[in-house]
């Protein structure tokens, strides 16, 4: 595997997961009311017992994973009963592994971890749970569920599904509708996820055809690149989903530079630009599907649960769940103004 394609597979991980529903605001005695914590704003209720978590995250060479810190940083100041130990995010193994071991000596309460690599990880989650302290795994999994106490991540399979229902209702009366496919990296658990839920989708809708799919790289030079591929094989066609936002801004400047419209597109994780040039409507691009950073903050939610001996918010269980998976929400021109403070550079 390449630089690049090892850097996204670790960006995104590689577990496969399933539809579930989106945290927010887990404990059942929130702080404050403060909405520029990611995501939904916690519930105003008084303090609880005061928790530590200490925080390993990646480090930040990618706006997704830049938006993953914030979002955790952010979250943990909200609340008057929670201290965050955060450690300088890192995607060397035996870095991350260091880390995570000083946070287990420092007697944190609990443990956050988006690990460089889950597998490779493992070992530290399980050293963490046997001193007693419960991890939140978050996104790219432990191979192991004896690592956790909780895991919350995202979609892959989900973000293929919505793309696919989004555009099968805008095209469901237009008879021999063509639909193409802008894909990440194909050597990627993730990408094959995306694509099969895609195609799931689809096959609800028999006046809709995937006519072609060119694979990426996640890079805007890629999208780029692979769009005027696309573009010049393909003289009509009515909708494109694009697998990643960061390589939509590459797809969309081919789209410009080939003088084309005429089809819907649709992208995907929930990058600030494309949730500008959906508001600003006045191009391809109508919608994106969510792979959201707001995880994070969830992440920190759950363990401050954790740490207080409490479940989440609005479910009768008196623990949070063993685990979280995030809905892959449709963001497009009618509710992209709620979402647009959770969009990362």
């Amino acid at each position: 595997m390449s630089h690049l394609a090892s850097r996204r597979g670790l960006l995104f991980g590689t577990a496969a997961v399933s539809a579930g529903a989106l945290l927010t605001g887990c404990t059942s005695n929130e702080s404050t009311d403060d909405k520029t914590a990611g995501g939904a704003e916690p519930v105003a209720e008084k303090s609880g017992k005061h928790v530590t978590i200490g925080f390993a995250g990646p480090q930040a060479d990618h706006g997704w994973l830049n938006a993953i810190n914030d979002n955790a940083k952010k979250r943990a100041g909200t609340y008057s009963d929670v201290s965050l130990e955060i450690t300088e995010g890192s995607n060397d193994i035996a870095q991350q592994i260091g880390q995570i071991e000083t946070l287990i000596n420092k007697k944190v309460d609990v443990l956050v971890v988006l690990p460089a690599d889950g597998k490779a990880l493992t070992q530290a989650g399980l050293k963490a749970m046997r001193a007693g302290i419960p991890v939140v795994n978050l996104d790219r999994i432990f191979n192991s569920a004896q690592a956790y106490r909780c895991w919350i991540g995202g979609d892959n399979y989900g973000m293929g599904l919505s793309a696919g229902r989004y555009i099968g209702e805008k095209l469901k009366d237009k008879p021999d509708a063509r639909v193409i496919e802008l894909a990440g990296l194909d050597n990627l658990e993730l990408t094959k996820q995306r694509t099969q839920g895609f195609d799931d989708a689809l096959k609800n809708y028999p006046n809709i055809r995937k006519v072609a799919r060119q694979a990426a790289e996640f890079t805007v030079e890629s999208g780029q690149a692979k769009m005027a591929q696309l573009l010049q094989a393909q003289p009509t066609f009515d909708a494109l989903w694009n697998h990643d936002d960061d390589q939509g801004v590459g797809a969309l400047r081919a789209v410009e530079q080939a003088g084309r419209d005429g089809f819907l597109m649709v992208g995907g994780a929930g990058a600030l630009s494309a949730f500008q040039a959906i508001k600003q409507d006045d191009g391809v691009l109508k919608a994106t599907v969510l792979y959201p950073p707001t995880m994070a903050a969830s992440a920190i939610d759950l363990a401050r649960a954790l740490g207080q001996g409490k479940g989440v918010g609005g479910l009768a269980e008196y623990e949070i769940p063993a685990s979280v998976t995030l809905y892959s929400a449709v963001v497009d021109k009618d509710n992209v103004d709620q979402y647009m403070p959770t969009g990362f550079r």
